[in-house]
């Protein structure tokens, strides 16, 4: 409390609360402060600058002490896109290094300074910290809280303040890497990132386990061989939608982190085949296909795919549960054949939309017998009630079929399915014109834990087939009979008898 004559109280009170003002802007937007605690370099995709040396590019004479005790362990604050305030802020400083028009920039700088020396300001400061109820919360639940952000905002955190930027580094938040946007730049933004990460333990990231770029279109090669060089403890990786990596990149990957389970490789057009690169297969023995341990690989639409690549992959990731081939148009039965004999363990598989898939491929997809759980064989025209039948005798575990658009199926392939696998939750037979309500009366005297049916655009399914499902089924939570023959009374039975049923309909007369 201020004491002495009222106008000097009110004088200091005022400039109290101006120097408030000055520090909660500046904790806001660490750009803006002066001297070296904020001082940052931007540093463009083009060019290949290390963080040690854009931070001895800006710091300044009047601080070089400060500096020399600041500057020693700089961080990455990703991504600013380019016309973002955090961008256009940091461009604006007095210490930028260089601009960067229409592209997107890594950001490296150094941790906010420890104190504040001036007596207004430390006032200020303890009188800003009274009112910030969030510095009352113990470290424990702040790192709780900065779990759940991506990391170029984990990165931002880290700019507010010497206590988040401690708990903003902490190991325990960096055991994933997830970055998305279209602008950023993913190449630099690993190699700032895993440089960082690697201070403990040069050249390697231990922490570092899972790594999502899902939809950055600007990843090259680049960026993989940096995670391949530098996380060999890496379990999962999620690339989908990023064209521009190929073969090779992926092969490094494979090769250098021995324990990748999870990959993700759906929308890239280049990727053909998974390996190992050539000098990891001369290091290993001759059984080194069984050296990858991926577990889950995600395909989809990776359109060369051919039935050689499939050769290849099931050759060397025999350990195989979960495989997805949606859109891969150029497989067949021949690639089919080959996957079964080495991936003996697949529980999940999707060939949807793999038009050249027939009877023929659901026999050797068969002999994954009572290990298969769910198969996705939509709009692949040639599979008939014959490979259905096929699948029904020795997959009797089967949970989950999507055969949507397989118009060859009738109310016998659909009746030898509900009579052989009994266990099933969720069927699709949408835009199967042959199968009627006598199909869907099998159903529901067998698959009494049927919880999804899709009947969309059969058109021969009446109200009839619907009620003897609803009588049977009472677990049934979702039902699909979009552009179906259905009278309102039949539906309002289902719903009466299935209560928690969610029902898709064309009906404008049912709500």
């Amino acid at each position: 409390m201020c004491k002495g004559p009222m106008g000097k109280c009110q004088d200091l009170y005022q400039c109290a609360n101006s120097t408030v003002t000055t520090i909660s802007r500046l904790l806001q937007d660490p750009q803006q402060c002066k001297g070296s605690s904020s001082i940052s370099s931007d540093v463009s995709s083009s060019t290949d600058h290390t963080p040690t040396k854009a931070q001895k590019n800006a710091a300044t004479s009047e601080d070089s002490d400060l500096s020399m005790r600041t500057l020693s362990t700089p961080s990455p604050a990703l991504i600013f896109p380019p016309n973002s305030p955090g961008f256009q802020n940091g461009r604006g400083s007095s210490t930028s290094s260089s601009s960067v028009t229409g592209e997107t920039v890594a950001m490296v700088h150094s941790p906010p300074p420890t104190r504040l020396t001036h007596p207004l300001i430390r006032l200020a400061s303890k009188h800003q910290k009274e009112q910030a109820n969030i510095d009352r919360l113990p470290d424990h639940a702040m790192i709780q809280i900065f779990s759940f952000l991506p990391t170029n905002q984990l990165c931002r955190c880290a700019r507010v303040c010497r206590r988040w930027y401690n708990l903003a580094w902490d190991p325990r938040l960096w055991r994933t890497i997830r970055l998305t946007g279209e602008t950023i730049n993913v190449d630099r933004a690993l190699k700032v990132l895993t440089r960082r990460l690697c201070q403990d333990t040069p050249n390697v990231c231990l922490m570092l386990e899972t790594v999502i770029v899902s939809g950055c279109r600007r990843l090259t090669d680049r960026g993989l061989y940096t995670i391949a060089q530098c996380c060999p403890e890496l379990r999962r990786l999620e690339v989908s939608g990023c064209y521009n990596i190929s073969n090779e990149a992926v092969f490094d990957v494979v090769s250098l982190c021995p324990n990748l389970e999870h990959l993700d490789v759906s929308g890239c057009s280049k990727v053909t085949c998974i390996s190992l690169t050539r000098e990891a297969s001369i290091k290993l023995s001759p059984l080194h296909g069984k050296q990858i341990s991926i577990r889950y690989l995600d395909m989809t639409d990776c359109f060369v795919l051919e039935d050689e690549g499939l050769h290849t992959i099931a050759a060397h990731c025999t350990q195989l549960t979960h495989l997805y081939l949606r859109r891969c148009v150029r497989i067949t039965d021949e690639g089919l054949r080959y996957l079964m004999i080495y991936c003996t363990s697949i529980k999940e598989l999707s060939v949807s939309d793999c038009r050249f898939v027939s009877d023929f491929g659901m026999r050797e997809i068969a002999k994954l017998e009572s290990r298969l759980r769910y198969l996705s064989i939509a709009h692949c025209g040639r599979i008939t009630d014959v490979g259905i039948r096929y699948i029904a005798k020795y997959c009797s575990k089967l949970r989950y079929l999507n055969a949507r658009g397989c118009e060859g199926i009738t109310d016998h392939g659909v009746e030898y399915l509900a009579k052989n696998c009994t266990k099933l939750k969720s069927l699709d037979i949408g835009k199967c014109p042959l199968v009627s309500d006598t199909g869907l009366e099998f159903l529901a005297l067998n698959c009494f834990n049927l919880k999804r049916l899709s009947l969309k655009s059969c058109e021969s399914i009446t109200g009839q087939g619907l009620q003897i499902v609803a009588a049977n089924c009472f677990d049934l939570q979702m039902l699909n009979v979009q552009d179906c023959e259905v009278s309102v009374d039949a539906l309002r039975f289902v719903k009466r008898h299935c209560k928690r049923c969610i029902i898709e309909h064309t009906n404008p007369a049912f709500f």
